[in-house]
Formats: structure tokens, sequence, C-alpha cells
């Protein structure tokens, strides 16, 4: 196992708390995360592993997954915070193939702990005429702006958006960055980034003897 947790996970409810529309207390570490990304990623790795392994693949527990990027973005184990801030539009209010799933009635304002600390969720839905791609890049630019937060974990969409993103993240300071994304930069970038895949292949439950 890469990722060696505890796997008896389970999320309760917390304060309900809004980013955009109050000064929400930031956490050292925030994850950042478009949803329709992750549901793009999540449904492409299942559809193409299941042709090659040909067998079905389990559905992701979120709290795994989360915690499995946390394990590669390097939070150490101990009792930190992290908050989850996922943005989401009428086309992904819920999460492929993943419980819980509902953005709406099940992952907002919720939390679960584990080794490495509380990790709570926020979600995020763009108000009148602003897009999913317009909040991503609203929430990213508030987050830069927050004193509190030493460590950024993000996952956007780089293929609907990737240059304002990076625009962006040029300017972040000394903010210590993490991007997870589908492939490699194809320019050089000035802060860390990992492969989702591999989280999301972990939370499927694809074992690495599986691929020798």
């Amino acid at each position: 196992m890469r990722y060696p947790i505890d796997n008896n996970l389970y999320l309760y409810p917390i304060k309900q708390r809004n980013l955009m529309k109050e000064q929400l207390k930031m956490t050292e570490t925030v994850i950042l995360i478009d949803a329709a990304f992750l549901n793009f990623m999540t449904s492409s790795v299942k559809n193409n592993f299941e042709l090659m392994l040909k067998r079905d693949l389990q559905e992701v527990d979120l709290s795994h997954l989360i915690t499995y990027i946390a394990l590669d973005a390097h939070i150490p184990k101990g009792k930190g915070e992290t908050q989850v801030f996922l943005i989401y539009d009428d086309d992904s209010t819920c999460l492929f193939h993943t419980h819980p799933s509902n953005l709406v009635k099940e992952l907002n304002n919720v939390a679960f702990t584990n080794d490495l600390g509380e990790f709570s969720f926020y979600t995020f839905q763009p108000e009148k005429m602003a897009s999913r791609q317009d909040l991503f890049l609203e929430s990213l630019k508030v987050i830069k702006e927050s004193k509190e937060v030493t460590k950024l974990i993000v996952l956007s969409f780089n293929e609907e958006y990737g240059n304002e993103v990076n625009n962006i993240l040029k300017t972040i300071g000394d903010k210590k960055v993490i991007q997870f994304r589908m492939n490699e930069p194809e320019q050089k970038v000035m802060y860390r980034w990992e492969m989702l895949a591999y989280p999301v292949m972990q939370a499927l439950g694809i074992r690495g003897d599986e691929l020798d």
C-alpha cells in the first residue's frame, strides 16, 4: 500500500460557514477542488482501468481520496486542520463514482478526522451569471491573499482555464503550492505538481501488483 490510513473514517457535521460571503478564518492548509475536474479524472481512470484490468473497480470513499491527496502533498501526521473547498456548477452537483457524493446535501459543512488531523468540507456554487471557472479563480485569489494559509493544494481544470490559474500562482508569494494535474505541465512552473491519477487509482482499489 502506498497510503497507510485508518479505514474507519466518517463525516460529521460542523458549523456552517461561507467562504465568499463572510470573513472565514482559513486554516494553514487549504485544498481547493474544481468538482468538474475531479469528476473527469475519476471517470477517466475508472473507465480506462476497468477495461485494462477486466474487472469492476470499487466506488471512491471521498475521505480516503482526500487523505491520499494530503499524503502526496506531504501533510504530516498530527492534529492539524485542513479546509477542503469544492467549487461546482449545475453539471457537477454530485461527485461521480464517489460516496458521499452530493455537494449540496452531503458534503457542505461536514468533516472527518484521521491521523493527519481534521479535514472540513465547504462547497460553493457560482451565483447569477458567473461560471464555475469564475468562482474557482476568485476563490484562488481569496486564498492567495489569506495570511493564515501557508500551504495550498490545487485541483483545477487546467484544460479549461490553466493559464489563468498559473498567472495567479506566479504571484502567490511564499505559500507552498502543490497542484494535482492530469498531465505534466507544458511549461516550467514555479510550484510543485503531482499526478492526480495516482491517488484516484488507489481510491478506486487498483493494486500495485496489477500494474506490474
